[in-house]
C-alpha cells in the first residue's frame, strides 16, 4: 500500500509552516468533484490537492457555493471525489465502498455539527456512549470513556438530562465529547456556533482551543472571519478551488 509519506500531492500548494516533525494525516491529491443533472454535469471542485498535518487547527473559509461544504463531506467520507485520491492516514479512500467508508468514519472521524445532531430519545451520557458501543466497547469501558469526557467538557451535572433539557451551548459541548469519544485521527467541525449565542459560541471556541492545545488536529468551515482567527492555518476557497493557504499563527 502506498503511505503519505512516500510521496507528495501532485500539484498542491504547499501547505505553509509545517514544524519540523509532524507527520500528513490526510492528504488530498487532484481532487474534482462533479454533480450529475440528468445530461448536465457540473464540476464543483477542481482538481484540489492539499496535506492536513497532525495536530493542525484548519479553518476552511470561501463565500457559499465555493465547495466547502463539498470538501468537507469528501474529508469525512461522507462523499467520494469523482476523481483524485483522498488518503486518511495512510489509507487511499478513494475505491473503498460505502460499508468500508462507514467503517472510517466511526472508527477515525469525529463529527461535529452546526445542528448538533444528538438523538434525542437518549441522554447525554448515551449519546457520548453510542460511537463507543458501534467500535466494540464494552458497556463498562463506554461508561467509563463517556463520563471523563462528559467531564472534560463541564457536562458532569447534566448526565441524565435530554438534549431537549440543554441549551444550545450544552448540546454542542455533548457533540464535542461524541466526537472525541472513539479518539479521532482529525475532528471536522461544520459551522459549529452557527445556531449559537455569543456567549455559547465562545465556550465552544474555547473547548477548540483547548483540544488544539492537547494535539487534536481540527478542520473547521466556517464563514467567520473571527473564527478563523482562531485558528492556526486558513484555507480559502472560490468557485472550487483553492484560492489562498496560509499561516495564521506560528
Amino acid at each position: 500500500m502506498t503511505t503519505l509519506d512516500s510521496h507528495s500531492a501532485q500539484g498542491a500548494i504547499p501547505s505553509p509552516g509545517l514544524v519540523a516533525g509532524q507527520s500528513v494525516v490526510a492528504r488530498l491529491e487532484d481532487i474534482r468533484k462533479t454533480y450529475y443533472m440528468g445530461a448536465l454535469s457540473v464540476e464543483v471542485l477542481h482538481g484540489i490537492s492539499l496535506d492536513f498535518y497532525a495536530g493542525d487547527y484548519i479553518s476552511i473559509m470561501g463565500p457559499s457555493g465555493c465547495g466547502k461544504s463539498t470538501l468537507m463531506n469528501i474529508l469525512g467520507c461522507l462523499d467520494q471525489a469523482t476523481e483524485g485520491k483522498y488518503y486518511l492516514g495512510s489509507e487511499d479512500t478513494s475505491q473503498l465502498g460505502d460499508d468500508e467508508l462507514s467503517g472510517i468514519r466511526g472508527a477515525r472521524l469525529g463529527f461535529i455539527f452546526q445542528s448538533y445532531n444528538l438523538i434525542q430519545q437518549l441522554d447525554v451520557l448515551e449519546n457520548i456512549e453510542m460511537p463507543l458501543f458501534y467500535q466494540g466497547y464494552s458497556e463498562s469501558e463506554s461508561h467509563e470513556i463517556a463520563m471523563g469526557l462528559a467531564e472534560r467538557v463541564g457536562l458532569e451535572d447534566r448526565l441524565d438530562h435530554k438534549p431537549f433539557e440543554l441549551s444550545g451551548g450544552q448540546q454542542q459541548r455533548v457533540a464535542i465529547a461524541r466526537a472525541l469519544a472513539v479518539d479521532p485521527l482529525i475532528i471536522l467541525a461544520d459551522e459549529p456556533t452557527g445556531n449559537l449565542d455569543t456567549k455559547s459560541g465562545a465556550e465552544i471556541l474555547k473547548l477548540f482551543d483547548d483540544l488544539h492545545a492537547q494535539g487534536k488536529t481540527l478542520i473547521m468551515v466556517t464563514h467567520s472571519d473571527e473564527l478563523a482567527e482562531r485558528t492556526k492555518r486558513e484555507i480559502r476557497l472560490i468557485d472550487g478551488t483553492v484560492e489562498s493557504d496560509e499561516r495564521l499563527h506560528a
